[in-house]
């Protein structure tokens, strides 16, 4: 297989498994890669699905007004083993997050994800870019096609392996490198924990993970006698413990390999802290959230709406700009305990200076939510069959709210009466929005009949068979379009 077909179908089958592999840990995603294989060589974009569209100027400054980034790197030509990667740190794009490393056989490459707004942390969407870079190298160096693809299936199913390898390089950073914490039987042992009921329910209570020495110098709660320590592959004897520590302060104890004891919120200065919340929960490195886990596997949402679409909505408004920040944060806490405490509800927001005559439930004199123990009214009143009527005063002014209107295109049979509702009732109405949170987590936008929130679904990127094009060609392009 000539060079070029070659190079091109490992930088595509790496793409396409590391988009995949995101696109499961992270949601729909796409990926894009810079790249230059010879020292000499143009610097190249693959991007199939318009990612980086946006950054062009950035990109200019970057790798076409000046030559830095050939000049300043590690002479690649003195790198001998066939793994060696010199890293590329997080490039610190808007929406973007960028890693890449230079090797004796690929001499630049730098890769490109989204940044979802609701990620956790992006420790293992990093590592996972670090390692599709890894993946190319070594690729390009074999220059045989026997093992083509490989790359991709392994990017495809990375998210356990990508959390491990962030929480070793911190173990590395704040442990050093004498520790006998195995990450892999940890992250096996959370999984399995938290797919097992106790009676029907799902785990809920911590488990911190941490260091033997730093465990022995503990005052714990109580201990248990090391020959009776429960064995944490037993996953149904840790969930039984669990119930002792469930809705307290209290924590299971471990090293690792069994569970040592109870805290009563005493944790060591570094642990690895699972939080089991009943059908999911969160992975913390001390106090800091590094993921969530659910169904079996990690994934990187915080399971909380960010709102960014009602943020920028509402910076273009015409309002007060403390107004606006009275109102997001209203709206925000309205959502958030609505997805804590798993119901379903429907908020209309509405711009108008004269608020909406909206059928429903009115009140005398509307309530002022800024005010706690309005707030604290409005969050129960949310529950109730109907939306909340929120003006742009950050009042209440009704609430079991009906929403009408006519049929609209859009409507999705998939969802329910609230989404197609609020879809029907903001197309026939200006000035207003509706946010939609269903019991089952999703929180939808809606304005003038459409979902500004919808789900993007990328279509898979067809095979590469020419070369893509170099960095000067691609902003031509788009500039021309």
């Amino acid at each position: 297989m000539p060079d070029d077909l070659f190079i091109c179908q490992c930088i595509h089958n790496t793409l396409e498994g590391l988009r995949d592999g995101l696109s499961h840990y992270s949601g729909a995603s796409r990926a894009a890669v810079i790249y230059a294989i010879k020292a000499d060589d143009p610097i190249r974009v693959f991007d199939p699905q318009q990612l980086l569209r946006g950054h062009e100027p950035k990109f200019k400054e970057l790798y076409l007004d000046s030559d830095t980034w050939r000049r300043e790197g590690p002479d690649t030509k003195t790198m001998q083993r066939l793994g060696q990667m010199y890293p590329e740190p997080n490039l610190q794009l808007a929406g973007l997050i960028s890693c890449g490393g230079r090797s004796r056989n690929v001499f630049y490459q730098m890769w490109f994800t989204e940044h979802h707004p609701d990620m956790c942390a992006i420790g293992p969407t990093e590592r996972w870019l670090e390692h599709a870079a890894w993946l190319l190298s070594n690729d390009c160096a074999s220059k045989t096609d026997h093992f083509m693809g490989t790359s991709g299936y392994v990017l495809r199913e990375y998210s356990t392996h990508a959390v491990r390898d962030f929480i070793i390089d911190e173990i590395n950073i704040r442990l050093g490198w004498d520790t006998t914490i195995r990450v892999y039987p940890i992250l096996d042992a959370i999984l399995g924990i938290s797919k097992t009921r106790e009676e029907g329910a799902w785990p809920r209570g911590e488990l911190v993970f941490a260091e033997p020495k730093s465990i022995a110098g503990m005052t714990l709660l109580t201990r248990f006698p090391e020959n009776e320590q429960p064995h944490m592959e037993n996953f149904k004897h840790v969930r039984k413990l669990l119930l002792a520590v469930e809705n307290s302060r209290r924590k299971l104890i471990s090293n690792g390999k069994t569970i040592l004891g109870i805290s009563d919120n005493i944790i060591p200065p570094f642990c690895i802290i699972a939080d089991f919340a009943g059908g999911h929960g969160f992975l913390r490195i001390n106090g800091d959230l590094l993921c969530s886990f659910s169904d079996g596997s990690f994934h990187s949402t915080t399971r909380r709406a960010k709102l960014v679409h009602l943020e920028e909505i509402l910076l273009e408004a015409d309002l007060d700009p403390a107004l606006q920040s009275d109102l997001f944060k209203t709206v925000t806490r309205l959502v958030h305990t609505a997805e804590d405490q798993k119901y379903g509800c429907t908020l209309v927001i509405d711009l108008n200076q004269r608020p909406l005559e909206i059928a429903g439930q009115h009140l005398e004199i509307p309530l002022d939510l800024r005010k706690a123990d309005i707030i604290a009214l409005a969050e129960s009143l949310a529950k109730v069959d109907g939306a909340l009527h929120i003006g742009a005063d950050t009042h209440l002014h009704g609430f079991a709210c009906l929403l009408d209107g006519r049929a609209v295109t859009g409507e999705d049979r998939a969802r329910g009466a609230r989404f197609n509702s609020a879809l029907r009732f903001t197309a026939e109405r200006n000035n207003l929005l509706v946010i939609v949170v269903s019991e089952d987590r999703p929180v939808s936008i809606i304005q003038d009949g459409v979902e500004i929130t919808a789900k993007s679904y990328w279509d898979p990127v067809s095979s590469c068979t020419i070369l893509p094009p170099t960095l000067k060609e691609w902003i031509e392009d788009q500039d021309s379009g």
